[in-house]
């Protein structure tokens, strides 16, 4: 679900954007997109397809970008066990999980007119933890 949906919101808008020759569209991968998950291989597949998706999917005049969280304050982090949350924070150096409002902040300046010279990029919002 991760990748159709993905696929099928950009299905949707993209043909009106290329007639428009303008456009922003900002996808949602993961950190287990560029990393990989052995706890979670099915997840960490389908948000690899999000990124390759998002560069596919850059054009001239559409900005298309991805944005590759790493753990985020949100309910469902609520929801892990103590083990599994101890494991994630453990490879973020700055020793926090990333803010909801960290979240909008970067997706409003990717699909913003100043965002104009990214595209086909995946942005990490990882706490430091992408080291590659």
């Amino acid at each position: 679900m991760n990748l159709t949906s993905t696929f099928l919101c950009c299905k949707a808008v993209v043909p009106q954007m290329r007639k428009q020759n303008a456009g922003r569209i900002v996808n949602l991968a993961s950190i287990a997109g560029k990393e990989g998950n052995a706890a979670m291989t099915g997840y960490s597949a389908a948000k690899a397809g999000v990124i390759a998706l998002t560069k596919a999917l850059a054009d001239t005049e559409i900005r298309v970008n991805a944005i590759a969280p790493a753990i985020i304050a949100t309910e469902l982090t609520k929801q892990m066990s103590a083990e599994t949350y101890r494991t994630v924070m453990a490879k973020i150096p700055l020793g926090r999980p990333g803010r909801p409002e960290e979240v909008a902040a970067m997706i409003a300046w990717l699909a913003s007119d100043e965002c104009s010279f990214s595209t086909g990029a995946t942005f990490d919002l990882s706490g430091g933890r992408a080291t590659y």
